[in-house]
């Protein structure tokens, strides 16, 4: 059975007259007659008991009645509900985006998306890059925002910007009111960071290991909030992406422009090659394509 044979059945054994549900399925009473023989043959049995004075439903056409209703009002509603999400009046996205990210831009980015797409509902899980990976990766989440992965099968990179790492440092330290700080000048001071095998700390470690920089690690932690915390308190200084500014300024540390060497790495949206973005999920993913971060 389909949608229409359901729909002139429900006609039919709600009027029990051939000229009334002819009228309502828009038929002439011979379509109508030849359309419901068809659906019984289909079935293999007789739905309506017909004389040339009434009509009456037979005991299956009775059972089916009841399920032709529920099948139809949720056909209708199914109908609703998609085309609901087609346009955006409805829905559900899920993001992964690592904390820089999701303290620095994804608030303003979620505002201007639930102003236009105000019934949309989004599920955001703010964890570091490494989780953001494996949520994408295992179906968890439709899109990720972090840094481009090393190598990561089966998931497509799509670059918003790049970031550049910035020194931090105590308000108190002498050095922290020049404007910029080089690697050399930052390294004389006990470097605080984050542990393996963050991917912070593996693109610091590699970039200063392929200039010839050696670092010595006095301190190392899982946040970076911790990490700006115990430079704050003068414990020592870091390195951090340029994301994390405006959180280090709140935690009270000092950030100065980092250079020689310059360390740096794209920012952007991971996706899996083989799912489709649901309608809301590439609503969102075109709005973080316009993302251009300022003082990164």
């Amino acid at each position: 059975m389909n949608h229409r044979q359901l729909q002139l059945f429900l006609n039919l054994a709600e009027t029990l007259n051939f000229a009334r549900a002819a009228e309502l399925s828009h038929l002439s009473q011979p379509a109508l007659t030849l359309a419901v023989q068809s659906l019984e043959r289909s079935l293999g049995g007789k739905l309506f008991s017909r004389t040339t004075r009434r009509v009456r439903l037979t005991p299956e056409g009775e059972m089916l009645l009841p399920r032709a209703r529920q099948l139809l009002a949720e056909w209708d509603d199914t109908e609703e509900m998609l085309r609901y999400r087609f346009t955006l009046k409805r829905g559900r996205v899920t993001v992964a985006a690592m904390p820089s990210f999701a303290g620095a831009l994804l608030p303003n980015l979620l505002f201007n998306y639930r102003r236009r797409y105000p019934l949309i509902d989004v599920a955001i899980q703010d964890v570091i890059h490494e989780q953001v990976v494996e949520l994408v990766q295992k179906g968890r989440v439709e899109m990720g925002i972090c840094f481009e992965p090393e190598a990561a099968e089966h998931l497509e990179f799509t670059p918003l910007f790049r970031d550049r790492f910035i020194a931090i440092a105590p308000a108190g330290a002498k050095f922290a009111k020049k404007r910029q700080v080089t690697w050399a000048e930052l390294l004389k001071f006990p470097f605080i960071t984050l542990q393996r095998p963050s991917t912070v700390r593996r693109l610091l470690e590699r970039t200063l290991e392929e200039t010839g920089v050696d670092v010595h690690v006095a301190m190392e932690c899982h946040q970076l909030a911790t990490v700006g915390n115990l430079v704050a308190r003068g414990l020592g200084v870091s390195a951090v992406p340029a994301l994390c500014r405006v959180q280090m300024t709140k935690l009270g540390a000092r950030c100065l422009t980092l250079s020689s060497p310059l360390v740096e790495r794209s920012v952007g949206l991971i996706t899996r090659r083989d799912t489709e973005l649901s309608t809301a999920a590439r609503a969102l993913f075109e709005m973080a394509m316009e993302v251009k971060p300022e003082n990164t």
